[in-house]
């Protein structure tokens, strides 16, 4: 799988998390492994730590996306935006392998893929802020 392709399902499974107890992230990442059937054990691993790696920085992540965001608090953001700058910050931030540019990137065009007209540049907007 390409690192475009591991992204997307890093959001699909952290989007899904979003609607279920944090303790319950590794069924909910088994049943979408079982169901999609999209990846090998390699990239299961991949996904699986950074799913975990991003859940256990939400507290730090959500309060950095506050202090940017005007009038948009994590709380009022869509599920697909708030997901999308989540795993964009969690990779500027904490995931020395992934330059800054490329973060926002990936996060802006996964916008256009599941997200709002308005999505992508809020998130981009949002991201710039933090960069």
């Amino acid at each position: 799988m390409t690192r475009r392709e591991l992204r997307e399902q890093i959001f699909k499974v952290l989007f899904g998390a979003e609607f279920h107890d944090r303790q319950e992230m590794p069924g909910q990442i088994a049943v979408y492994e079982e169901t999609e059937q999209v990846w090998d054990s390699k990239d299961g691993a991949y996904i699986t730590e950074k799913c975990e790696n991003i859940i256990a920085h939400l507290p730090e992540i959500d309060a950095a996306v506050n202090e940017v965001s005007e009038g948009w608090k994590t709380g009022r953001m869509g599920k697909v935006d708030l997901t999308l700058i989540r795993l964009a910050v969690y990779e500027m931030k904490y995931d020395e392998e992934v330059p800054v540019g490329v973060a926002i990137n990936e996060a802006v065009e996964l916008a256009k893929k599941y997200g709002t007209d308005d999505s992508p540049s809020f998130i981009n907007g949002v991201l710039a802020k933090l960069a």
